[in-house]
């Protein structure tokens, strides 16, 4: 740890700030089982929430060009990101990530404003990402001077979102896609080779005469150029700790890669995290990709893609507003709020929850045609929550003629392309009721047919009742051999239906 203490001394007196190199990670018997004895990896809180909001926000959003992965791909001498760095901002060379940190100023940045939108979209927690790729903590650290705090916004942004989620009662989460900020590759590739430039696994590339080979103790700090003993304490670690002693999450998320994490490191981590809600009572969860952590102590997330069935456990699934990228660009193309809302159905229906990236500026405003999109949601929900919120899967998700892809993110694009008609149903149950709901609004005074109820296991119980959420209309129905027949009643708009469903339970 000395080379990295020295590093530390040498930022401190240049920041006028006093950053500390935390101890190495001590002998740990590690026992997942045990650590999870008393943990519930799925808390009730969560599985009534369904509904969350997080953000892509940071210094990559400075130059709003092809996506969250800028930081990277602006070294790149063969990509897009290259030619449009050198032509707005000079040679990457000279004019590095670190020039574009005093350019995220923040200077429109509102924690409520952004509070009171998600709330009245219909979320019941929100996040942030914390740290991405790029080394830039969006939180007082003590750990980096890389940090909103000290340098950009001058800001603890951090603070300032989460104390305002949880004035509105809201849970808070945190994202880390730290893992790949440590380079792996140093001389151990010719950037001449074709495969250099796929190394994922490191976010920015080794490349000689570049920003990202410095020797200057800042700049090694933010470009990941330590040594690894160095990166996973205090750096990868310390920094999941600082934010847990400091703003106490609800949820931690990671965005994969915690296989090149030491799992001594993972380890220590998850205890660390789960003994701090136990401190506190809180209920925590822990999210994660590809099968980084055991499923005894995290939840399973998924990126841009959906389950086929319902499983027993709970999961999560992230979209993000856009068709591509997750920060903020000029060109981003947006989704439109009825297929956000078929999402949110579908993933409910399979035991899941769905988290719902938004894009912010650089100056912290989150521009009117996201809002509106927000708020189309919301409206929804406003309407129909009850089929949401607090519900359980029923004995099966739905019925309906359109098939999903299979595979996780990798079909992510066939995913996007998906479109769900007023044909595709998804149950979802509360109590004495069942929620059938139609993915589209269905032409008025036609009958429909949820097949879901035709079976041994629905038949056990007597339907008492079906109503229409959003009218006081009467609604004709007969529970027939092949399911239940229902008369659709004129309804404005164009997002799915929902026909709540009583049973008798007796």
């Amino acid at each position: 740890m000395g080379n990295l203490k020295k590093i530390l001394l040498s930022v401190s007196i240049a920041c006028g700030a006093s950053f500390s190199a935390s101890a190495q990670c001590e002998s740990y018997t590690m026992d997942w089982n045990a650590l999870s004895s008393d943990y519930n990896p799925q808390p009730e809180w969560l599985k009534d929430a369904k509904f969350g909001i997080y953000l892509h926000w940071g210094v990559y959003s400075v130059p709003a060009y092809s996506y969250e992965w800028y930081p990277r791909h602006m070294f790149m001498p063969s990509r897009k990101e290259y030619a449009y760095h050198k032509a707005h901002y000079g040679d990457p060379a000279e004019f590095g990530y670190e020039k574009l940190v005093p350019m995220f100023t923040a200077e429109k940045f509102d924690a409520k404003e952004w509070v009171d939108l998600f709330q009245k979209a219909g979320a019941k927690f929100g996040g942030q990402v914390a740290e991405h790729h790029d080394g830039f903590a969006m939180w007082n650290s003590s750990i980096t001077p890389w940090n909103a705090a000290l340098m950009g916004p001058k800001r603890d942004v951090l603070r300032e979102y989460s104390d305002e989620l949880r004035k509105h009662g809201m849970k808070v989460m945190t994202t880390f896609h730290h893992a790949r900020l440590l380079q792996r590759y140093r001389d151990t590739k010719n950037p001449q080779d074709p495969d250099f430039w796929d190394m994922y696994d490191s976010h920015f590339p080794y490349l000689e005469g570049m920003p990202t080979t410095s020797d200057n103790p800042m700049l090694r700090l933010l470009y990941g150029n330590v040594t690894p003993e160095e990166f996973y304490d205090p750096i990868w670690f310390g920094e999941l700790k600082e934010v847990i002693d400091n703003y106490q999450p609800d949820i931690i998320y990671f965005d994969a890669w915690l296989d090149k994490i030491p799992e001594e490191y993972l380890y220590k981590f998850s205890k660390y995290y789960i003994e701090d809600g136990r401190k506190r009572n809180k209920d925590v969860a822990i999210f994660r990709k590809q099968g980084d952590l055991p499923l005894n102590v995290s939840m399973e997330i998924l990126e841009k893609s959906r389950k086929q069935e319902i499983v027993p456990q709970l999961w999560t699934t992230e979209e993000t507003i856009s068709t591509d990228s997750w920060c903020y660009t000029e060109d981003m193309e947006l989704r439109e709020s009825r297929d956000l809302v078929n999402v949110l159905i579908d993933v409910v229906s399979k035991n899941g929850v769905l988290l719902l990236n938004v894009s912010p500026r650089a100056d912290g405003v989150i521009p009117v045609e996201q809002q509106e999109i927000l708020l189309g949601i919301g409206d929804w929900l406003n309407v129909n929550g009850e089929a949401i919120y607090g519900t359980r899967p029923w004995y099966t998700f739905g019925e309906g003629p359109t098939a999903q892809p299979e595979g996780d993110f990798a079909n992510h694009k066939e995913f996007m392309k998906l479109k769900y008609s007023p044909e595709d149903v998804r149950y979802t149950t509360k109590g004495d009721a069942v929620y059938a709901i139609t993915l589209g609004m269905p032409e008025a005074g036609k009958t429909v047919c949820f097949k879901g109820f035709g079976s041994v296991a629905s038949k056990a119980h007597k339907v008492k009742n079906v109503s229409v959420l959003g009218t006081n209309e009467p609604i004709k129905w007969d529970h027939a051999s092949d399911g239940l027949r229902v008369q659709v009643p004129a309804m404005n708009g164009d997002k799915a239906l929902v026909f709540k469903v009583e049973l008798d339970q007796n």
